[in-house]
């Protein structure tokens, strides 16, 4: 897949620590509209539990030797490019049951980071020990944050790269809203989502002033919407709580769960579903968006 990018791709983490949301769901269709524009893209699974990885039909990946994502976010990013996998609709870089140690690996990546620059009376050696993979060697920066940013700087050929982040706050998501510098908030229409939605922005607060980057919001997608009153309640307080964003609606529709139980978009399923239009509108402000002026499909 690399038919006609020629600059750096457009980066966008799916992202909400509230389970539930349908994030997944959310990011594999964004994805899927986007190809259906014409755009190449290249979907990376971050989530330990590997649910995009099964809802694009991959799941036997999920197991497979390292190396995996596992080794190219905690040893050496140049292996990102091999463990690509082709999808009809997108390339995947799989998440793999290895995953599952990744939360802990960062962790003592950061504190070998902030021993080495912050001046601590402590060898970065000593905490290595505690690792896998993770040496005093693999960290570079004064946070270790940048390990996906790295990786996907060693792949090229595409226009967006779509990250689904864990369902969790924690290094893994923080390195996944780093490398791609932009957030698409799934979100449900109820009252719990305001608490949710309040602690990310500020989580994304916390990343921004450890590591003086800016993260954009590009949008929030009301999920399962269905017609209560707490929906519009709801729906009013996303668009005050994002004046300068939109918000997208997408309502409850089987054939979005039937075409994740058969590994693929909505975009590529015989099945018609009115919400392929609200995606189709998501990739089409997202186009807007990173300058992409020309429909090639």
């Amino acid at each position: 897949m690399s038919r006609h990018a020629t600059t750096d791709p457009a980066r966008i983490c799916v992202t909400n620590a509230k389970g539930g949301t349908g994030k997944t769901t959310v990011a594999i269709n964004v994805a899927g509209a986007l190809n259906d524009r014409g755009r190449d893209v290249l979907f990376v699974d971050l989530d330990p539990q590997g649910n995009a990885t099964e809802g694009l039909g991959l799941t036997e990946v999920y197991d497979a030797q390292p190396p995996t994502l596992f080794d190219a976010l905690t040893s050496d990013p140049t292996l990102l490019g091999d463990l690509v996998v082709e999808h009809d609709e997108m390339d995947v870089v799989p998440s793999s049951i290895d995953m599952l140690q990744a939360e802990h690996e960062l962790t003592i990546a950061d504190l070998v980071a902030r021993v080495r620059t912050q001046g601590y009376d402590v060898d970065p050696a000593a905490l290595s020990q505690f690792a896998i993979n993770v040496t005093p060697e693999t960290v570079t920066g004064d946070h270790a944050l940048d390990t996906l940013d790295r990786a996907l700087e060693t792949v090229t050929g595409y226009d967006y790269v779509v990250v689904d982040s864990p369902p969790f706050y924690g290094k893994l998501t923080d390195t996944g809203v780093y490398a791609a510098g932009n957030i698409l908030i799934p979100a449900l229409a109820e009252a719990t989502s305001e608490r949710a939605i309040e602690l990310l922005m500020d989580q994304m607060a916390a990343m921004e002033r450890q590591t003086g980057t800016t993260i954009g919001t590009l949008g929030v997608v009301a999920n399962r919407i269905e017609t209560t009153s707490e929906d519009e309640m709801m729906l009013e307080w996303f668009d005050a709580a994002f004046p300068d964003s939109p918000v997208w609606e997408v309502r409850k529709r089987v054939a979005l769960q039937r075409a994740y139980t058969e590994g693929k978009s909505i975009f590529a399923t015989e099945e018609r579903c009115d919400m392929a239009d609200v995606f189709s509108d998501i990739a089409a402000t997202l186009d807007e968006q990173f300058g992409y002026t020309e429909v090639t499909a």
